[in-house]
């Protein structure tokens, strides 16, 4: 008669049914040095010491999907009955009952299998849990993040379309046209007559693929220098000169800003802009 030695076999005929760990009859038989019927028979002399949360039969249904999944053979002369399943409390009853030396040193690494596997089961439950908090946070944090994005998007999309800046306001002017600059899908063009390094800095953080050009009403021999190693090195910006416009105009796609100040005065003294809403950017374009 087969018996198994080592505590990993018993905990891997462990099985879960019907939401209880259980071990069966015929596992039991081979643990205790027994014969399953004989073991049975012990069990149904007794059965009083069994209730429902100790000890029940197998339906059909369950016994052939354990079969199918664990690979369990069927025993020798094929299975006349449908096979029992004990808890960890019928295992401790069944212990009263069979008393010979085999029996209680295999009870004793059976419920030792069960409080093993009880406390992985509990471990990994744990393991989850903590898991899910940890998810549920960085998912939390996600929405958060995200939800704090769209508030800034949406403020970066809501561009004033007139204001007044005040002197000493150099950081906040330079701000609000740095982000006119970032929003151009397409071009942007400014009309300004005193322009300086400065301006093409600005202008460089428009995005990649967007046309800058700037009408100024003169190109010193200083200024040149700057356009052409500015240009030497980052993405091209046309410099033209043009000296009729009192006013200073900054083109955004189709949007036309009047400007009261020169850009790279910005913030220096009071100075106002207003978005020109009813004016055609191209024809202004179109006039230079």
């Amino acid at each position: 008669m087969e018996i198994l030695e080592n505590k990993t076999s018993i905990e891997e005929r462990i099985f879960s049914i019907r939401g209880k760990q259980v071990i069966l009859d015929r596992d039991l038989a081979r643990l205790y040095g027994v014969e399953v019927a004989q073991m049975n028979r012990q069990v149904k002399r007794n059965m009083e010491r069994f209730p429902d949360d100790f000890l029940f039969q197998l339906i059909r249904e369950e016994w052939d999907a354990l079969k199918c999944h664990f690979g369990i053979s069927n025993s020798r002369g094929g299975d006349r009955s449908l096979p029992y399943a004990f808890t960890e409390q019928g295992v401790s009853m069944l212990a009263g009952l069979l008393r010979s030396p085999i029996a209680i040193e295999a009870n004793i690494r059976i419920i030792r299998a069960f409080i093993a596997l009880r406390k992985a089961v509990k471990d990994n439950e744990l393991l989850l849990h903590r898991i899910e908090r940890i998810e549920y946070r960085q998912s939390n944090s996600e929405f958060r993040i995200e939800e704090l994005f769209n508030k800034i998007k949406e403020n970066n999309d809501t561009t004033p379309v007139q204001g007044i800046f005040f002197d000493g306001q150099v950081y906040d002017a330079y701000v609000f046209v740095a982000g006119l600059v970032r929003k151009a899908a397409k071009r942007i063009v400014l009309i300004d007559n005193y322009i300086d390094e400065t301006v093409l800095t600005l202008l460089d953080k428009r995005a990649s693929g967007v046309e800058a050009v700037i009408y100024t009403g003169r190109i010193s021999q200083q200024l040149q220098l700057d356009i052409d190693k500015h240009n030497a090195q980052y993405p091209p910006i046309n410099v033209r000169t043009f000296n009729k416009a009192h006013d200073r105009f900054l083109i955004i796609d189709d949007e036309v800003y009047l400007v009261g100040a020169s850009i790279k005065d910005l913030g220096k003294k009071w100075f106002g802009f207003t978005l020109m809403e009813n004016t055609d950017a191209e024809e202004l374009i179109g006039r230079i």
